[in-house]
């Protein structure tokens, strides 16, 4: 009896489910950028404004590491759509590794995270975007040598500026990086590193006097054009994929994404290309998943909107999406989807794909058509190979300019 009962347990634990303990996501992030603040110059800190999006689909926390050397202080976390404060602790691996954090190895006891409470759960396809704010003591990256100040530091994410303290001029920067003075009178050194490797950036700096007054006085002939040159450019938060159709329909639909900050905005206007024609106008808030109400306006009806668009003809076309006014403090993050026809710009000759189109976003990506093999491209990008075959190429360009992007691409 009792080796039948012995006999149907262990039949019983053959057949029954494993009950292993669910496992959250991997954590998925994007659109990552810092602002490192150079605080006085003999303490060692310097503060950080870092911005980052969560885009694991269903997510309600988000893990963010805290490096090994640098000792963090004064932390608080926004939620970048309202700007209200959201909830944190400090957690160990463990508990990142459980939330989703990748990783393999033995668990780290020394290594931290905060664990940020999102405002809401990230929708499919939509974001979580937080601002995290922290204050690093690293006497290892911030120091003073012979009469300057040095921020030596390794960055992995890709968009990055260093603010100089007040009345401080640089002296030298490694890495190619726009120089830009802020209102205060401080100096920004702002880059886009568009490599796969880490940016070992070293900057030297030193005292001048003539540094800390504030910065000048606007009086020029052009400041439009100046503020535009001046725009801190890794800072700038429009992208934009196009997946191209067949190259006989000269078609291709895309996506681009845009942040509207101004308080009290609840539009946005995408002025259609001279050329081109438009079709399948959608938009949604990436913050919510919420989708939009748009209307296609011709004309004399653009100029009746009031949206702010100049220079309409008769063949002007524009595509307007509304939304909430954005509340003080906050932001919304827009995605816009439309077709477009432009057989000026996307064709095919005898045999060959030919896409000729400038770009003046910093974020760019072209998606060649099933069946097509890329054969050549005027401006560098990544490339890679999306699961279907399809071939993408992305395009950052760290400059205040367009660039002229030829793709040519022959069928397989």
């Amino acid at each position: 009896m009792r080796g039948a009962i012995v006999k149907a347990f262990f039949l019983a634990l053959a057949v029954a489910p494993l009950r292993v303990p669910a496992q959250a996501r991997p954590q998925t992030q994007s659109d990552d950028y810092t602002r490192y603040e150079l605080l006085a110059p003999g303490t060692a800190k310097f503060r950080i404004l870092y911005e980052v999006t969560a885009t694991t689909p269903g997510s309600r926390e988000f893990f963010n590491v805290i490096r090994l050397g640098s000792v963090a202080s004064d932390e608080a976390v926004y939620d970048r759509m309202t700007g209200a404060p959201l909830a944190w602790d400090v957690v160990g691996m463990d508990v990142a590794r459980a939330g989703g954090v990748g990783g393999r190895g033995p668990i780290d006891t020394a290594q931290k995270y905060l664990r940020v409470r999102l405002a809401r759960a990230v929708p499919d396809e939509g974001e979580g975007r937080l601002l995290i704010d922290k204050t690093y003591y690293d006497p290892k990256s911030y120091y003073e040598d012979a009469g300057d100040i040095a921020f030596t530091r390794s960055l992995g994410i890709k968009r990055n500026a260093v603010v100089l303290p007040v009345g401080f001029e640089l002296v030298s920067s490694n890495y190619p990086a726009q120089v830009l003075q802020e209102p205060d009178g401080r100096v920004a050194v702002a880059f886009w590193n568009n490599t796969p490797a880490e940016a070992p950036l070293v900057l030297r700096a030193r005292r001048a006097p003539a540094m800390a007054g504030g910065a000048p006085a606007a009086n020029h002939a052009n400041p439009a054009d100046r503020a535009a040159r001046l725009d801190e450019r890794a800072h700038q938060n429009r992208e934009i994929v196009y997946f191209l159709q067949q190259p006989e329909t000269h078609a291709f639909d895309l996506y681009h994404d845009y942040t509207e900050s101004r308080e009290g905005v609840s539009f946005y206007v995408n002025e259609v290309r001279a050329g081109s024609t438009v079709t399948n106008p959608r938009a949604r808030v990436l913050d919510t998943g919420e989708e939009l109400k748009f209307e296609v306006l011709k004309g004399d009806a653009i100029t009746r909107a009031n949206v702010g668009v100049r220079n309409v003809t008769a063949a002007s076309e524009a595509v307007v999406f509304r939304f909430a006014p954005v509340p003080k403090g906050g932001s919304t993050r827009l995605r816009m989807y439309e077709t477009y026809t432009d057989p000026a710009r996307y064709t095919v000759e005898q045999g060959e794909l030919i896409w000729n189109r400038s770009f003046g976003r910093p974020a760019n990506a072209v998606v060649l058509p099933a069946g097509w093999a890329l054969t050549s491209s005027s401006i560098p990008a990544t490339v890679s190979t999306l699961p279907d075959g399809r071939v993408r190429l992305d395009f950052i360009n760290p400059r205040p300019d367009e660039i002229n992007v030829l793709i040519t691409a022959r069928r397989r």
